[in-house]
């Protein structure tokens, strides 16, 4: 079961709710995920890192390993995160809608959520 850190902080939504539901979705029967407003979207945490979010812009916002990256970004849906003007490894954005399959969906949040898991508890 995802814990929601308060319905009162997700209520002013400005992510894809129905990406949303999704994911809490395909998250449900994964232990210690916490759902929590972040970056302007709606981040989902595995031990206190975020592991995947929908993002304010539509697709995902997803945490991997940064020696993926490159290897990940090859499928044209991913692209590395930008922050401030510069690209981040370890950080993708992820350009899936509703269209995409459960498995499609649940392929890009395995790489968040078995990132996360690798690393020490928050």
């Amino acid at each position: 079961m995802v814990k929601q850190v308060s319905s009162r902080d997700t209520a002013a939504v400005a992510y894809d709710v129905d990406m949303a539901n999704r994911l809490r979705e395909i998250l449900a029967s994964e232990p210690g995920v916490v759902e929590k407003p972040m970056f302007g979207g709606l981040a989902f945490m595995v031990a206190g890192h975020m592991a995947v979010s929908a993002s304010r812009q539509g697709g995902l916002l997803l945490r991997v390993d940064p020696a993926q990256t490159d290897t990940l970004i090859v499928d044209p849906r991913a692209s590395r995160f930008v922050m401030r003007g510069r690209e981040m490894d370890g950080w993708l954005r992820v350009d899936i809608d509703a269209h995409a399959t459960d498995d499609e969906l649940d392929r890009w949040i395995r790489h968040g959520v078995d990132y996360a898991r690798s690393l020490p508890p928050k």
